[in-house]
């Protein structure tokens, strides 16, 4: 079972960051990609306060499940371990949390302007009706 939760975390996470970074790029997926985000910001920003800036439950869960298999914490950065993992190469970790946070901050602005974007011309259209 604990094998089958380290892949499902690896997949499922894997698609989660996906989804934050590029999930504002089609309509019909702005708006769970705002709340995607806002979750993302709960658990970094909120959770934050007691565990640490940038902790993630998804990490958090994924890592007890790694313990348990004896994998122990490759990397205090999901990104990091997840960037090791699928290339090979060990990046600096300093740097990958960089881009990593930019992506997140470009992410954020361009979800909440384009859903803002789309709540407003929706408005627009039905005063027009």
């Amino acid at each position: 079972m604990y094998q089958f939760l380290n892949y499902f975390f690896i997949v499922f996470h894997t698609l989660l960051i996906l989804f934050n970074s590029f999930g504002y790029i089609w309509k019909k997926t702005r708006k769970w990609n705002l709340f995607t985000l806002f979750l993302t910001t709960l658990s970094w920003f909120v959770l934050g306060i007691w565990y640490g800036w940038g902790f993630c439950l998804c990490t958090e869960w994924h890592w007890q499940v790694r313990e348990h298999l004896g994998y122990g914490y490759p990397s205090d950065s999901y990104t990091h371990f997840l960037a090791q993992l699928l290339t090979g190469h060990n990046f600096d970790q300093h740097m990958v949390d960089i881009v990593t946070a930019a992506m997140y901050g470009i992410s954020v602005v361009l979800s909440v302007w384009l859903n803002t974007r789309d709540l407003l011309r929706k408005r627009r259209l039905a005063k027009s009706e």
